[in-house]
């Protein structure tokens, strides 16, 4: 029997080394993981932690059939999904009707710089048995909860598209104090 588990965190609060080590255990345990990331995440066909911790996986595209991919793998005891903001509303369906027979444990972001839910978080919400927040902290020391995304100027962007691909933005993790601040600001 599983589960489908969600944890989530601003951006840098760890999300993926929390993931890996995750991971470690299992395969500690002799189980086997199917570790999945979207392939909107074009950095490499890799989970990798700040901290220098990384594992190949599997990138899979939003037309993806994810309980197809999962059964062609059948000795898979549980399986992790990284970047899960990025899964469509469809494949969050199926990650929860694999979750009847393993364990499904996604990580991701809630909400983007716009304070929005992505769709494959809201539908995580939705279903997820289990949701964890994965916290982190403002650079002035209170909990962060909201990503800013940052122009090369370092000023704060407030409009866009949700997702940018290869663009040169850059995203921390600020409280709300700091975030309506920057958000006032000419």
């Amino acid at each position: 029997m599983g589960k489908l588990y969600f944890r989530y965190g601003c951006m840098n609060s760890s999300k993926s080394a929390n993931l890996l080590m995750i991971k470690y255990n299992y395969e500690e345990q002799n189980l086997s993981v199917l570790l999945l990331k979207p392939s909107i995440d074009t950095r490499e066909p890799m989970v990798k932690s700040r901290i220098g911790i990384r594992s190949d996986c599997i990138l899979f595209d939003e037309n993806c059939d994810l309980m197809e991919l999962i059964h062609n793998q059948p000795e898979t005891d549980v399986i992790l999904v990284d970047e899960a903001q990025f899964c469509t509303e469809a494949q969050i369906d199926e990650l929860w009707r694999i979750s009847v027979e393993k364990p499904v444990m996604c990580f991701g972001l809630l909400k983007d710089f716009q304070t929005k839910m992505f769709p494959g978080s809201k539908r995580l919400v939705e279903l997820a048995e289990s949701i964890q927040e994965i916290k982190t902290v403002c650079k002035c020391g209170r909990k962060a909860t909201l990503n800013a995304r940052f122009d090369q100027q370092g000023k704060m962007i407030k409009r866009g598209p949700q997702v940018v691909i290869g663009g040169n933005e850059q995203y921390r993790a600020v409280c709300k104090e700091c975030y309506i601040r920057m958000m006032d600001e000419e």
